[in-house]
């Protein structure tokens, strides 16, 4: 049984959302909630995505739905710049020797798209059950978010500045945007300095960014802390490479509560595969507590 779908606008921003036929008003069962954000040059509507939803749901509902005692619904909707809130193609590009293909903004663009996406995560956890359930027929239990590439980047971040998020599934995303970013600034042989890394730009990161949080220590201090977080990479992802995620991927502490499990997936590349898919429903089973 497949996933039906409506979309609301919420605030100004269209948001697809997808639940089980199974899953009706009536129902009392208890919800969580994923959100799941697509890659850059992408939407919503990307067809990894919608067939990405459909898997985890077929993993967390199984062929018939059965018996149950907490409903799924995944929220999608467009990163910043991207899909139907697009303001400049251009600005969503890399570095490039291709004039037409260079975008000189790359640091900041790629990281304000992500920061401001994971802000408009927060925005639909306060105002999404209204706008669903605006006579209160159903309770939201637990949030959780999920992306690829772009969408994992920005997965991340949502993770750690979101106390509602309670689980994380970034798919060839990473959380140290130093590492990556400054790796692909030499490889475009790009100087790491202003005007391509603007002080104020990196004071911000530096202050903000996952990897110069807490995400080692074993208290509350950790954002991540209780968090159930499944890591999806490719090994040889050339775009989003695992070394650049791999010292905070490895120090990551989530406590006994917590889950944190990894794949690299050998042979894959920048790319969210069958597997990760498969991954990724069983881990939001595992989540619902089925």
């Amino acid at each position: 049984m497949e996933p039906t779908k409506q979309t609301l606008p919420i605030g100004g921003l269209l948001v697809d959302v997808y639940s089980h036929p199974t899953s009706t008003s009536s129902s009392t069962h208890p919800i969580h909630v994923l959100f799941f954000l697509h890659g850059r040059f992408g939407s919503a509507q990307d067809e990894y995505i919608i067939n990405t939803v459909k898997v985890i749901f077929a993993e967390s509902y199984g062929l018939g739905g059965g018996e149950r005692k907490k409903d799924l619904i995944v929220v999608t909707f467009d990163h910043r710049n991207h899909g139907t809130r697009l303001v400049s193609k251009q600005r969503n590009f890399a570095w490039s020797k291709e004039p037409a293909e260079n975008n000189d903004h790359h640091a900041v663009d790629m990281y304000t798209i992500q920061t401001g996406t994971a802000q408009d995560v927060s925005f639909l956890i306060d105002h999404l059950p209204s706008s669903l359930y605006p006579s209160g027929e159903r309770t939201i239990v637990e949030w959780g978010i999920g992306g690829v590439s772009l969408g994992g980047h920005s997965t991340w971040i949502a993770l750690s500045r979101e106390p509602r998020l309670t689980l994380g599934i970034p798919i060839i995303g990473c959380p140290d945007y130093t590492k990556l970013i400054y790796q692909r600034a030499q490889s475009s042989n790009i100087p790491i300095s202003p005007p391509y890394f603007p002080t104020s730009f990196m004071t911000y990161v530096e202050k903000h960014d996952p990897a110069q949080l807490a995400y080692r220590a074993k208290d509350a201090s950790n954002p991540f802390f209780g968090k159930k977080v499944l890591v999806l990479s490719g090994k040889e992802d050339k775009l989003v490479p695992w070394v650049a995620s791999a010292e905070f991927v490895e120090g990551l502490e989530v406590g006994e509560r917590g889950v944190k499990r990894v794949v690299v997936e050998e042979g894959a590349g920048h790319e969210c595969t069958s597997g990760m898919r498969r991954e990724a429903g069983l881990f939001v089973r595992e989540w619902l507590g089925l």
